[in-house]
């Protein structure tokens, strides 16, 4: 049980900055965003290339830039273009597979052991355990992150923000540019998953170029989760529930496939179940309160 619960700690935090950056595009910015998917793979391959350079922390910064870059396309797919947002996150996502490509040289496949990876680095400048630094690195990451876009949210930017995932018509009656605060949600969303990615890419130290896929269900799920738990009462517990509904989620996975509920080929379909059955949860409230007020009104 011990092993399970640190395993699901190490991914739980990891993917809990994918979480967040999900939170926002959905959330905050009332967005369906499917670039996360290639965001990820993308920040995966810039991380695990400069990693296996020996440039692990430039590797995460321009991870996290170069998701901000690929957020950036769908928010001009969306509102320069006038392309619907499923289709704007799915063409930028189908892209970034062979962007993904060009930053590994076209190599599916990419080891990092060549070079020594953040957690290396913290496991012998602090004298921390494997197991220890792939806890306590994401951790740092997430809560640091988190604190930092609570702020950012009440600034005036961040507001505008908000505002404009609320009621963007609103916003440009208001003489407010929508279209720039969009594509910035859209940026720092992704930059977020871009992040995770190069985080999970040095905690492997390898990058796949098919492990970005599904990861926009994962973290819906980790969202969804945290909101069902805590509720939604603000942005800033909304990014913070995120974090924990990641680890739940991933404590539940890693449950279900020890006690064998499902094969581990399962895994993405369990996903899509969860967060459908989540997101459904609105509409069977308000059936059952419509059968109530039947019920009554007979009477």
């Amino acid at each position: 049980m011990g092993v399970l619960l640190l395993r699901s700690l190490q991914e739980g935090f990891a993917y809990a900055v994918l979480a967040i950056g999900v939170y926002i595009t959905f959330r905050v910015l009332n967005t369906p965003d499917l670039t996360v998917d290639g965001s990820f793979g993308l920040g995966m391959a810039v991380s695990v290339m400069l990693t296996a350079g020996n440039h692990p922390l430039l590797g995460l910064v321009l991870a996290a830039l170069a998701g901000a870059g690929a957020g950036t396309v769908t928010g001009l797919l969306q509102t320069k273009i006038g392309i619907h947002p499923i289709l704007a996150g799915i063409l930028t996502m189908t892209g970034l597979y062979s962007v993904n490509l060009f930053v590994t040289s076209g190599k599916s496949n990419v080891s990092a052991n060549t070079g020594e990876t953040l957690f290396q680095a913290m496991e012998q400048g602090l004298g921390l355990t494997s197991n220890q630094s792939k806890i306590l690195l994401p951790l740092l990451v997430c809560l640091i992150l988190a604190a930092a876009l609570a702020v950012y949210f009440k600034t005036r930017q961040g507001l505008a923000i908000r505002a404009t995932g609320d009621n963007e018509e609103m916003v440009r009656s208001s003489s407010v540019n929508a279209d720039i605060y969009k594509c910035a949600g859209l940026a720092l969303g992704n930059a977020c998953v871009a992040l995770s990615g190069g985080l999970i890419g040095q905690s492997l130290s390898f990058f796949d170029a098919g492990y970005g896929s599904g990861m926009v269900i994962i973290g819906l799920a980790s969202v969804i989760i945290g909101e069902t738990i805590v509720g939604r009462r603000s942005v800033t517990l909304g990014l913070f529930s995120a974090i924990l509904g990641s680890v739940i989620y991933r404590m539940f996975i890693a449950i279900a496939l020890k006690v064998k509920l499902f094969p581990s080929y399962g895994l993405k379909l369990v996903s899509a179940i969860i967060v459908a059955l989540a997101l459904s949860l609105p509409a069977v409230k308000q059936w059952v309160r419509q059968q109530n007020r039947k019920r009554k009104e007979r009477s």
